[in-house]
């Protein structure tokens, strides 16, 4: 039986909410806060405490996550005095945002020189993934607080160390480069499928196991043809981590061409489209517009 543990998770946005009630599920004792409160609030029927505070969040916990928009924001709690005295001995900050490999490092560093611990675990999978507790959690930092924080990742996913700090934030950005590229092929793929005057459904049932497969053909080549791009993974947070990406790479000497173009693709949807607010399988609709047909 997992042992129960003192959760804080900070940040109950679309994909915080259903981990904080995984969370629940697994049996450890949550604490929740957001800056909106109102989004923090219904957690009380599933049984989370409600802070009044950052600094009443995290006092008293032995795990603090924080599920923000970037590493800007998680780092504004991290540096501020306040809530670095509130921290318990020994506690450990896992920032599961999305954000730029250095801040993890700059925030792992400043937490073990105040004696407490940090992981950089960044997800993916998505909504449905946060709601079925089946996220791929990629996860950077110290093996041993790794393994001590394992029951609180698994409540909400599959965690798997990748390395020392940052590598989960850089595994983070090869997956949104792999994601971003997919995403383009299948609006491509399915675009080409029902001009053509193939039944996209039936294409992506008969793909289904081959080569091609892929979450991303199945949810979102049926968003697509569907026309449903409510936010499951938002546009403008697919751009910041691919401008963090590019960052990277250029940090490093590389050259991603297919990654710089979707990038740019995806920037004008938001840009000419007002489509920042949409899933990022809103993609098809910019590629549809290229070709001059009605989105």
């Amino acid at each position: 039986m997992t042992q129960s543990r003192k959760v804080t998770l900070i940040g109950t946005g679309l994909m915080g909410v259903p981990m904080s009630r995984n969370l629940l599920k697994a049996g450890h004792q949550l604490t929740v806060w957001n800056r909106t409160i109102a989004r923090a609030e219904p957690l009380a029927e599933d049984g989370a405490r409600i802070a009044t505070s950052e600094v009443d969040a995290v006092s008293g916990a032995e795990f603090v996550i924080t599920m923000l928009s970037d590493g800007f924001a998680s780092g504004a709690l991290i540096e501020d005095r306040d809530i670095q005295a509130a921290l318990s001995s020994g506690a450990v900050w896992i920032d599961m945002s999305s954000a730029k490999t250095e801040h993890a490092r700059q925030q792992s560093e400043l937490l073990k020189g105040l004696g407490f611990g940090h992981l950089d675990a960044p997800v993916s999978g998505g909504t449905k993934g946060a709601e079925a507790a089946s996220l791929a959690i990629m996860v950077g930092g110290d093996a041993a607080v790794f393994d001590a924080a394992r029951s609180v990742f698994e409540a909400m996913g599959r965690p798997v160390h990748v390395g020392p700090s940052g590598a989960g934030q850089l595994s983070k950005l090869a997956n949104q480069t792999i994601v971003a590229v997919t995403i383009s092929a299948v609006a491509e793929a399915m675009l080409l499928a029902e001009q053509g005057g193939a039944n996209p459904a039936a294409v992506r049932a008969a793909l289904k196991g081959g080569f091609a497969d892929s979450v991303i053909l199945q949810q979102h080549g049926e968003r697509m043809t569907t026309g449903n791009f409510e936010p499951g993974g938002l546009t403008k947070f697919q751009v910041k981590d691919l401008n963090n990406t590019l960052d990277e790479a250029a940090a490093l000497g590389l050259k991603l061409p297919a990654t710089e173009s979707v990038r740019d693709r995806f920037q004008h949807f938001i840009d000419a489209m007002d489509g920042g607010e949409k899933d990022h399988s809103g993609l098809y609709l910019e590629l549809k517009a290229r070709n001059g047909l009605p989105v």
